[in-house]
């Protein structure tokens, strides 16, 4: 491959990496975004759900078919038939762009009812899973026992919750192709982290607008939601044409659909404190206070603090936490559009189209300047001041007083392998040697590559890696045939005498069979979006997804054939010698020079142990593994002139255990 291709099969890997997904870049996964603004609808008092209620029967005119009656439909289960609008905040960021590309992909796509029954099914296989504090954090009865029984049962809702989630997001992927890398350019579902401790609410609203700051979730809530304001004041102000009226209803609702799904995001623990730092440690920090909490403030005031959870693992107290806030934003269009008061003025623009917005969020990585949002800052500021008080502080940036930060296994590393491993053979590498036997093996060497395990949880494997070392092989247990030497004990008469040799290993994913994305890496360099999206889906278990990872409470399962290969390269520094049997029989056989190429293809793979700290991991693991030894070069050493050899290849079937230290840049 050249510089050009290495650089986009780079990328494709690496927009795994901040894939969350069921990813890190992902904030609260759809059935919680739905669940969020499902709570927010049905809290409204009776005025404004009847105000609700009306405006979303003119939003679904002329799309009766694909929207639902209900706004909010509660008793929706698997296989929806329609999209509601409280599903809307779990469709846009995730699965659209900007509130009109999620308008006309609810409109006209098929497969976004495939998500939808996805989600569903998800949100069934989450609710029987605990969310609970992990062993050693969570308060109950001391003793070895009972740590044990907690740390089993905290091992099986993680397991479960894993393969639940993996089984979702190669669903996702398969439905929607964009799923995996719609957000790897920026940050739009992280909180802006403070610079310093002197910001006040607005002075921190202010600075995640500024032209040129990264995207963020305050910031596209901001946008949309004052793009919904203008649109529904509209609606209360103007006498407008039936069909303009719908179409200006419809893009208010879109937008602030839309700009929930960021307003919600900010409750998510690991947005509000893992939004920067590089992408090992944005994705490390985020999980970890994902799965464990976080205690925050908010702007409100400090006197009252509150613990957030995050992507996956919602606890009702942070769905009603998050569906209070988007309730009043949402309260905010629908008194905008009825001119009901709220003590303030909402912004008001004449201009305001009646389509849905196009700030789009995935192309955009820092805020433009918005000349809508200079012109009506003062009367949007109650509105906003309303909504975001009661929103957590942020966390610091970088430098004193930043929260502790957490790295996953993404980058890349090198390392140290070392392994044992047992295999029986088929027999000897002469024909007349047909008695199976056992040989021993251990092999160390150096590795370097590239880690995804941590972008794409235990359900994927984006591992790349490349790996030379030494080998060294016992001799076999079956002994040589047809030679007065089979006779003796020790490696003389072994079938295969004890070997080193050079070692190495390669592993790269594939798409849909072994080496496919080396094969077609060309095409980076003309068509990368999709040769991005055949990376994503090969590293999540490829387009047939049977080799995605199997977690349990005791360890991690994974069919890895074609993915990994090891080659053994006996007799490189000279010769490898075996005895043969005499021609004509009846000698004491023929000593053979050789050389031999031995293949190992790893299928089955059992990870019992692993554990990452700060930039280094380590992990044991066992593979089944199946190989051919294809001698080559054979010649006859002694006796001088005896007839040639021809040597034919040894299959065989062993189990390796492997230990595996890396350390990530």
């Amino acid at each position: 491959m050249n510089r050009k291709t290495e650089f986009f099969w780079s990328r494709a890997l690496l927009a795994l990496a901040v894939w969350c997904t069921a990813s890190s870049a992902f904030g609260w996964i759809y059935p919680e975004h739905r669940d969020i603004a499902s709570l927010a609808v049905q809290g409204l008092d009776p005025e404004r759900r009847a105000e609700f209620d009306r405006l979303w029967q003119d939003a679904r005119t002329g799309d009766e078919q694909r929207l639902c009656i209900q706004g909010a439909d509660t008793g929706q289960g698997a296989g929806p038939k329609c999209i509601d609008w409280a599903a809307l905040s779990g469709i846009a960021g995730d699965h659209s762009c900007s509130s009109r590309d999620m308008l006309d992909t609810v409109r006209s796509s098929d497969w976004i009812l495939v998500v939808a029954d996805i989600a569903a099914q998800l949100k069934a296989d989450l609710a029987r899973i605990p969310v609970t504090a992990p062993p050693g954090r969570a308060e109950g009865e001391a003793g070895f026992i009972a740590d044990v029984q907690r740390r089993f049962a905290s091992e099986s809702s993680r397991a479960a919750r894993l393969n639940a989630l993996r089984t979702a997001d190669s669903r996702m992927q398969r439905a929607d192709p964009h799923y995996a890398t719609r957000a790897d350019a920026n940050l739009a579902h992280f909180l802006l982290a403070r610079p310093d401790t002197n910001l006040d609410p607005y002075a921190y609203s202010q600075l995640t607008l500024r032209p040129g700051s990264e995207l963020n979730a305050i910031g596209v809530w901001v946008t949309l939601h004052l793009n919904a304001l203008l649109k529904a004041s509209r609606v209360a102000k103007e006498q407008l044409p039936p069909e303009e009226r719908r179409a200006l209803v419809r893009a208010a609702l879109f937008d602030e659909a839309f700009a929930l799904h960021f307003l919600e995001d900010v409750y998510a623990s690991g947005h509000v404190a893992g939004s920067w730092g590089d992408v090992s440690q944005r994705k490390g920090t985020h999980d970890y206070y994902n799965q464990n909490g976080l205690e925050v403030f908010t702007w409100a005031g400090r006197d009252k603090t509150i613990v957030l959870m995050g992507d996956a693992h919602m606890r009702p107290q942070d769905a009603e936490l998050a569906a209070k806030a988007a309730r009043t934003s949402l309260e905010q269009v629908l008194d905008a559009a009825a001119g009901r008061s709220r003590g303030y003025p909402f912004p008001y623009a004449r201009t305001a189209p009646a389509a849905a917005d196009s700030f789009d969020i995935c192309t955009n990585v820092t805020f433009p300047l918005q000349p809508e949002l200079l012109e009506h800052t003062e009367r949007f500021s109650h509105a906003a001041k309303e909504a975001l008080l009661p929103t957590p502080v942020p966390s610091l940036g970088p430098g004193l007083g930043a929260m502790p930060r957490f790295r996953s296994e993404v980058g890349t590393f090198t390392g140290l392998t070392g392994s044992i491993d047992a295999r029986q053979i088929s027999g000897g590498f002469d024909s007349s040697q047909n008695d199976n036997g056992w040989v021993g093996g251990l092999d160390i060497g150096l590795r370097a590559g590239l880690g995804l395990e941590g972008a794409l949880g235990d359900g994927g494997d984006g591992l790349v890696f490349g790996q030379i070392g030494f080998r060294a092989d016992s001799a076999s247990s079956n002994r040589a045939a047809g030679t007065s030497l089979g006779q003796l004990s020790g490696e003389l008469s072994a079938a295969v005498p004890a070997r080193t040799a050079l070692s190495t290993r390669f592993r790269i994913p594939f798409y849909l069979i072994p080496g496919d994305l080396v094969l077609l890496s060309p095409m980076a360099l003309f068509n990368p979006t999709a040769y991005q999206q055949m990376a994503v889906t090969a590293a999540n278990g490829g387009l047939i997804p049977w080799q995605q990872g199997l977690a349990t409470s005791v360890g991690r399962f994974q069919f890895v054939f074609g993915r990994e290969i090891g080659v053994t390269w006996y007799g490189l520094s000279g010769n490898q010698q075996l005895v043969a049997p005499s021609d004509p029989p009846g000698g004491s056989g023929r000593i053979v020079n050789y050389k031999s190429r031995y293949f190992d293809f790893p299928i089955l793979e059992y990870r019992p142990y692993r554990a990452f700290g700060a930039n280094q991991s380590s992990t044991i693991l066992f593979q089944l593994f199946a190989g051919a030894d294809y001698p080559y070069h054979e010649s006859v050493e002694y006796p001088l002139g005896a007839p040639p050899v021809k040597l034919r290849p040894i299959y065989s079937l062993g189990l390796r255990m492997v230990f595996d230290w890396r350390y990530y840049y």
